[in-house]
């Protein structure tokens, strides 16, 4: 069985701390299903991405396949102008650090967006609409976003939030 991109987003959301014995709850939060959050959470045990017993992220083992797998298995380019919600190097963790180096910002498209920028595919449809719910997992699905698409200074920044991001949740 082969991860899909909804399971990057489950196991985002459950590296942040979200309990995943409600599926229902998980999916809405999410906008997903309560049966794709259970498939996602046995697709991601059988990758052994996810303890099974505990359904807690192996966040080592994880923080690798966003690094060294998602760019690949999910790889995105940003396309035409949009409007949209900024991601990558747009987005909070990392606009601070990265200038827009005169290129439109990398963002979701969404009719709720403010911002004009370059379409980039979400990892899922939902992702946008929860990362507007999520702070937490905004952040966590825009530092993707930056392994996904970005050169390797936005990547190698990229890896570090998310490091750091994934170690502190595991210490809260």
């Amino acid at each position: 069985m082969s991860i899909k991109p909804q399971d990057v987003v489950v196991a985002l959301k459950l590296s942040a701390g979200a309990a995943a014995r409600n599926y229902a709850k998980l999916g809405q939060d999410l906008g997903m299903s309560a049966s794709e959050v259970h498939a996602a959470v046995r697709r991601l045990g059988e990758a052994r991405l996810l303890d099974p017993e505990t359904k807690k992220v192996r966040l080592e083992v994880f923080r690798n396949f966003l690094v060294h797998g998602v760019p690949y298995a999910f790889p995105a380019s940003p396309k035409e102008i949009t409007r949209g919600i900024p991601t990558a190097w747009a987005a909070l963790p990392l606009s601070q650090k990265i200038s827009a180096d005169g290129q439109p910002p990398p963002v979701w498209p969404s009719p709720d967006g403010k911002v004009q920028g370059a379409a980039v595919q979400p990892l899922h449809p939902g992702a946008p609409g929860a990362a507007q719910r999520d702070p937490v997992l905004y952040d966590l699905l825009a530092l993707v976003d930056a392994l996904r698409i970005g050169r390797a200074r936005e990547r190698a920044l990229a890896e570090k939030e998310i490091g750091q991001r994934l170690a502190h949740h595991a210490g809260a």
